[in-house]
């Protein structure tokens, strides 16, 4: 470091390295720049000082979610988080998602987000083929709106990682899934809803949610998985799905 530079130039960065069953937080000091995200930052660390940090990220604008990691307790996207916003007397404590696996330094396991979505029923339950005519939407109907209401997640386990249900019961499928399992629950075009009821309504399903209401803040994209979590919960109790009404 140079003399001339002075010490509120550089940020202090405590990052995790290793895994769960063997790891620890490692300083660094990285110089602090004007428009910074705690990617750059990140990226930083692995380019100057160590390349065997290992970390994901792809589109680095806020469109693919992999860049998802704990900064200073909170999950986020590096990508879009601004540094000057979350640091704290000039400094950075960055970890990979809560409630998930570590495969090593800032990457965390997957798997058991998606198989969650699986067991959810996550997935289209074809109403007819690809010979049959298209069908017609109509988007102004109550089921279409409330599917697009949560329509745009795009699997970034932000959600999953802020779940204090998921904190205290590994088993509960999660935010995610069950958001997706109640867009598909108001799709006309997805013939299994009930089905899709009967996966979410047992063990570890919507109704181990305690509505905390941590999915919904800190959603990059301001959906709200606690009210489809609700919606589900009515569904299931009432016993069927009216289409329609």
């Amino acid at each position: 470091m140079s003399s001339e530079t002075k010490e509120t130039d550089w940020l202090e960065v405590t990052v995790w390295r290793g895994s769960v069953e063997g790891g620890e937080y490692r300083p660094y000091q990285v110089p602090a720049l004007d428009n910074q995200t705690v990617l750059d930052v990140v990226s930083w660390i692995q380019q100057n000082i160590d390349p065997t940090l290992t970390y994901r990220f792809a589109c680095r604008v806020g469109m693919c979610g992999s860049c998802a990691m704990t900064v200073n307790g909170e999950p986020r996207w590096t990508c879009r988080t601004h540094v000057k916003k979350v640091q704290k007397d000039n400094k950075l404590k960055v970890a990979p998602l809560s409630n998930l696996p570590v495969i090593k330094d800032l990457v965390a396991d997957m798997d058991p987000f998606f198989e969650k979505w699986v067991a959810a029923e996550g997935r289209h339950h074809p109403s007819a083929t690809r010979h049959d005519p298209i069908h017609k939407m109509n988007p102004d109907t109550k089921q279409r709106q409330l599917a697009d209401e949560a329509i745009e997640c795009i699997n970034c386990a932000v959600c999953y990682s802020a779940c204090d249900t998921i904190a205290a019961n590994p088993d509960y499928l999660g935010p995610a899934a069950l958001q997706r399992a109640w867009t598909l629950v108001n799709d006309v075009k997805n013939e299994s809803a009930k089905s899709i009821l009967e996966a979410v309504s047992g063990v570890g399903g919507c109704h181990s949610c305690h509505s905390h209401g941590s999915c919904t803040r800190y959603c990059p994209v301001e959906l709200n998985p606690m009210k489809s979590v609700a919606g589900l919960k009515k569904a299931s109790v009432m016993g069927l799905w009216g289409r329609g009404k």
